[in-house]
């Protein structure tokens, strides 16, 4: 049993510790016995989506963003085909703003997208930044609580957000999570949503980075990974006391 992990431009996209997230999962793979190879894909890079499990594609600046612009276009369509067939996929920040049609910067220009969600995000006129207390919609609160039973039922998401995008959902793709009244400005600072998720697509504004506070959540995609595989589901639970004991001070900080 092997989870083969895919690090997009970790050397470009790599904010506020991002690369944490990656770290986490190979933590949770190794503590249960599951072996896991790590590809770090940088520009020009060969890489096939169809050989791995789980794609991460953390955020950067601007111009770091625009930087990535002609490499990603050419790998939309191995990756578009991928996530149909149920690749797993978490972005973050610029990662998730990637994911849409396109982002316009604060001096107008256009940055094209992939296009793999329905989505757009525009710059705003000030950056939204603090901590986020948000609850999981219901749909993913349930699959969470499933693929991390240890997790004493974690219905929220806690993180930190820094940004000046403003991204809006298309109808019918609905957010990863919804903000608490005060605890965060979410994908828009207006509709209230937080995030994107479509099949095994998560797309979210936290940073911190997201898992080693959200354990529930790093199960998940490993578990929608093994289920890609055709393996069991079920992962052996873990002691997390210390993951839960920060998850649970975020969500009580004011």
């Amino acid at each position: 049993m092997t989870i083969r992990i895919a690090h997009l431009y970790p050397d470009l996209l790599n904010l506020y510790g991002d690369r944490g997230n990656v770290m986490t999962l190979m933590a949770r793979c190794r503590w249960r016995g599951i072996d896991c190879v790590l590809e770090r894909v940088s520009i020009g890079a060969a890489w096939d989506p169809a050989d791995t499990d789980i794609v991460f594609f953390g955020g950067g600046s601007d111009r770091e963003q625009g930087i990535l612009t002609r490499d990603l276009s050419g790998r939309a369509p191995a990756l578009r085909s991928a996530l149909a067939d149920g690749l797993v996929l978490l972005a973050v920040c610029g990662g998730l703003q990637m994911l849409g049609s396109h982002y316009r910067t604060p001096a107008g220009e256009e940055y094209p997208g992939l296009s793999l969600l329905d989505l757009y995000t525009e710059a705003g006129d000030k950056r939204l930044i603090g901590d986020v207390r948000a609850d999981l919609t219901p749909e993913t609160a349930a699959a969470a609580a499933r693929a991390c039973p240890g997790a004493e039922g974690l219905t929220t998401l806690v993180g930190f957000e820094n940004h000046g995008g403003r991204t809006w959902l298309g109808p019918g793709l609905p957010p990863l999570a919804r903000t608490r009244p005060g605890a965060g400005g979410g994908n828009n600072g207006r509709d209230g949503g937080e995030g994107v998720r479509w099949r095994n697509v998560f797309g979210t504004y936290l940073h911190g980075p997201l898992l080693p506070k959200n354990p529930h959540i790093a199960d998940l995609l490993l578990s929608l990974a093994l289920a890609r595989q055709g393996q069991p589901a079920e992962l052996p639970p873990l002691d997390d006391a210390e993951e839960i004991m920060a998850h649970k001070a975020r969500l009580g900080k004011r």
